[in-house]
């Protein structure tokens, strides 16, 4: 039986402070690790939150460390972090681009780097072109990130990602800083017929998060079609490739 997933935005992180999208890679601001408690609080007492037995982070700064604020609970347990490109933000503007992996792993050596793509951080070359930011390989993208989670032995995963990719590309929803959903796999279910491949993994929210906005409440209870607005063709680079 597939996993059930909750998936985490990160909380506040400078570029939405100051709405500078020029800053690479940003830290968490004090009020997102403010936000960081109230999450772990919320997730300390959801009882699948309580089962989890896997810890995916899009490997940037804001989600590694709104994981290991809100998450240090499972974390002591000996549940384990694992770092997966596949979960990161949609552009390759400086703020959704990571830092050089080797650094990550030194800051922060809980978190397993092993399995992450190596073409990391790279978004914008012909290499990286499964990140690059389009209609078409962004769902794409989404679906293998699902793919690889719904054949987890783990009965309950959780994902730190971000707002964009997570609402446009995998479920639809809108997430506020470090609010939270939770899904259910629906396989074949819930992806436009275009999505670019020959298998869809569809997600089912879990009444509790849907109707309230979200695991906190403080996100907006509409959805929007997966895929509806992002661009058809791939948008030029925004950074030139990074060594």
């Amino acid at each position: 039986m597939p996993p059930t997933l909750i998936l985490v935005r990160h909380a506040q992180a400078l570029h939405n402070e100051m709405k500078d999208y020029s800053i690479r890679d940003p830290d968490l601001t004090m009020l997102g690790q403010n936000q960081c408690l109230e999450l772990r609080k919320s997730l300390m007492e959801n009882p699948l939150a309580k089962e989890a037995g896997l810890i995916v982070v899009s490997p940037m700064r804001r989600t590694i460390q709104t994981a290991l604020l809100s998450l240090d609970w499972l974390i002591e347990k000996g549940v384990k972090v694992e770092a997966d490109a596949g979960w990161q933000e949609n552009s390759a503007k400086p703020c959704d681009t990571g830092s050089p992996a080797s650094k990550l792993a030194e800051e922060f050596p809980g978190v397993d780097f092993s399995a992450l793509d190596p073409v990391f951080p790279d978004k914008t070359s012909p290499a990286a072109s499964h990140y690059h930011f389009g209609r078409t390989p962004l769902l794409a993208r989404a679906r293998a990130a699902l793919a690889r989670l719904y054949t987890r032995p783990e009965k309950v995963i959780v994902v730190v990602s971000h707002s964009g990719f997570l609402r446009l590309a995998v479920t639809g929803c809108y997430y506020f800083n470090a609010d939270y959903r939770v899904f259910d796999f629906s396989p074949q279910e819930g992806m436009p017929p275009d999505h670019g491949g020959d298998e869809a993994y569809g997600l089912v929210q879990h009444p509790s998060t849907k109707e309230r906005g979200g695991g906190l409440g403080w996100s907006w209870t509409h959805e929007v079609v997966l895929g509806a607005d992002l661009p058809d063709g791939e948008v030029p680079n925004e950074l030139p490739p990074v060594s």
